[in-house]
């Protein structure tokens, strides 16, 4: 469907209401949804971080001659 004009672009035939804010709404989810996967992503890591440590540390007492 093409338009005449810019206005007549923005307006979307009297339906600018809806089919903005809808554009809108799923512009602010998909970037929720991209913000919630890289804090998610950020935890992870964080976890796994410890984690490595975590089993890190006997292996070097018992490598050092301490008991665990």
């Amino acid at each position: 469907m093409a338009f005449d004009s810019w206005h007549a672009f923005l307006a979307m035939g009297g339906h600018a209401a809806y089919v903005w804010s809808a554009y809108g709404v799923t512009l602010l989810l998909l970037a929720g949804v991209g913000l919630h996967v890289r804090l998610e992503r950020r935890q992870l890591w964080r976890r796994l971080q410890r984690q490595a440590r975590r089993e890190q540390r006997p292996v070097r007492r018992a490598q050092e001659g301490r008991s665990p």
